[in-house]
């Protein structure tokens, strides 16, 4: 498995490149709060036995694996991009503004960028579907990301616990649905996705018919 997961790197390194970036974001399905990239550059041949698509790890691993990819990277960066742009630009549009904030928040400058199927606004770009299962770099970086935004959403869930941010990270749990019809809409939901909309406008049609 490591050897697999180091096959576009080691394509990448015959070509006399050795700064590889690895890119990935999380959050896009949430209902609420950023959504959070991470760009990583590793060590050349890197490898950490177990690291895989951050999906795929439970909460445990990602953060025993959050703390050694910082630790041993090269350089990494992180990009965040709130909810309201989220609303402004569309998910696919904040997610790859996410990815480029990351890139640039780079301390070293990459030779190579590779993402999980995104295009990004930079030289030398090898988009890679299912990339974070497929390449050891993106997958660091998507531990990065979501691990990034699991804190974010234990931070908010300090705030909010009654939401059960921290259980259902803002997906749309039917437990949280429930909870935002209970509570209403915090000013970090994303207004433009549908359940969102929905809860907004029969409250709407409550006020109308009251």
């Amino acid at each position: 498995m490591e050897i697999k997961l180091l096959k576009y790197e080691r394509e990448l390194y015959k070509k006399g490149y050795t700064l590889i970036a690895g890119v990935d974001e999380a959050g896009r399905g949430p209902l609420v709060g950023p959504v959070v990239a991470a760009a990583v550059i590793l060590p050349k041949n890197y490898k950490l036995t177990g690291l895989t698509d951050s999906k795929k790890l439970n909460e445990k691993k990602r953060e025993a694996f959050f703390e050694i990819i910082q630790k041993d990277a090269i350089s990494y960066g992180i990009g965040i991009v709130d909810a309201p742009t989220i609303d402004k630009i569309n998910i696919l549009e904040a997610s790859r503004l996410a990815m480029n904030i990351a890139v640039d928040n780079l301390s070293i400058k990459p030779e190579y960028i590779i993402t999980d199927a995104m295009k990004l606004n930079h030289e030398n770009v090898l988009p890679i579907i299912h990339g974070d299962a497929l390449s050891i770099t993106i997958a660091a970086a998507s531990v990065l990301a979501k691990v990034t935004r699991d804190h974010l959403m234990y931070e908010l869930d300090q705030l909010h616990p009654e939401y059960g941010f921290k259980e259902h990270k803002g997906y749309p749990t039917k437990k949280h649905l429930e909870n935002i019809k209970k509570y209403g809409i915090l000013d970090n939901y994303r207004l433009s996705y549908r359940p969102i909309k929905e809860i907004l406008e029969e409250n709407q049609s409550e006020k109308v018919t009251e």
